[in-house]
Protein backbone atom coordinates (compact mmCIF):
# COMPACT_ATOMS: atom_id res chain seq x y z
CA UNK A 1 0.00 0.00 0.00
CA UNK A 2 1.47 3.42 -0.74
CA UNK A 3 0.17 6.33 0.48
CA UNK A 4 1.28 9.87 -1.48
CA UNK A 5 2.74 12.39 1.64
CA UNK A 6 1.73 15.85 1.14
CA UNK A 7 4.40 18.11 2.78
CA UNK A 8 3.26 20.15 5.58
CA UNK A 9 3.43 23.49 4.07
CA UNK A 10 1.10 22.53 1.34
CA UNK A 11 -1.12 20.41 3.69
CA UNK A 12 -1.54 23.66 6.03
CA UNK A 13 -1.70 25.79 3.69
CA UNK A 14 -4.76 24.23 2.12
CA UNK A 15 -6.41 23.96 5.52
CA UNK A 16 -6.36 27.45 6.06
CA UNK A 17 -8.26 27.88 2.46
CA UNK A 18 -11.04 25.57 3.70
CA UNK A 19 -11.31 27.74 6.86
CA UNK A 20 -12.11 30.69 4.45
CA UNK A 21 -14.23 29.07 1.36
CA UNK A 22 -17.15 31.12 2.50
CA UNK A 23 -15.08 34.27 1.47
CA UNK A 24 -15.02 35.28 -2.44
CA UNK A 25 -11.07 34.40 -3.47
CA UNK A 26 -9.37 37.86 -3.57
CA UNK A 27 -10.27 38.43 0.24
CA UNK A 28 -9.77 34.81 1.16
CA UNK A 29 -6.14 34.94 -0.22
CA UNK A 30 -5.43 37.90 1.17
CA UNK A 31 -6.54 36.77 4.46
CA UNK A 32 -5.00 33.37 3.94
CA UNK A 33 -1.60 35.59 2.87
CA UNK A 34 -1.70 37.76 6.46
CA UNK A 35 -1.92 34.86 8.36
CA UNK A 36 1.09 33.03 6.71
CA UNK A 37 2.90 36.09 6.74
CA UNK A 38 2.31 36.80 10.80
CA UNK A 39 2.79 33.40 11.53
CA UNK A 40 4.59 30.71 9.40
CA UNK A 41 8.15 30.31 10.33
CA UNK A 42 10.39 32.14 6.84
CA UNK A 43 11.24 28.24 5.91
CA UNK A 44 7.52 27.28 5.21
CA UNK A 45 7.18 30.45 3.27
CA UNK A 46 9.43 29.70 1.05
CA UNK A 47 8.80 26.06 0.69
CA UNK A 48 5.18 26.91 0.08
CA UNK A 49 6.16 29.76 -2.80
CA UNK A 50 9.09 26.75 -3.90
CA UNK A 51 5.39 24.41 -4.61
CA UNK A 52 3.69 27.02 -6.03
CA UNK A 53 6.95 27.53 -8.73
CA UNK A 54 6.93 24.15 -9.30
CA UNK A 55 3.49 23.56 -10.08
CA UNK A 56 2.26 21.24 -7.58
CA UNK A 57 -1.09 20.57 -8.17
CA UNK A 58 -1.92 19.00 -4.89
CA UNK A 59 -2.49 23.22 -3.63
CA UNK A 60 -5.82 24.77 -3.65
CA UNK A 61 -6.24 27.84 -6.52
CA UNK A 62 -7.09 29.94 -2.83
CA UNK A 63 -3.56 28.82 -1.62
CA UNK A 64 -1.96 29.20 -4.54
CA UNK A 65 -3.63 33.18 -4.75
CA UNK A 66 -2.66 33.40 -1.07
CA UNK A 67 1.46 32.60 -1.85
CA UNK A 68 1.18 34.40 -4.48
CA UNK A 69 0.73 37.43 -2.04
CA UNK A 70 3.89 36.68 -0.16
CA UNK A 71 6.29 37.33 -3.03
CA UNK A 72 8.33 40.53 -2.43
CA UNK A 73 7.33 43.58 -4.22
CA UNK A 74 10.03 44.31 -6.91
CA UNK A 75 10.79 47.96 -6.60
Amino acid sequence: MSATLIPPHVRLANEIARQFAHRPPADAATAIANHIRAVWDPRMKKALLDAVDAGNDELSPIAVLAAEQLRPVAK
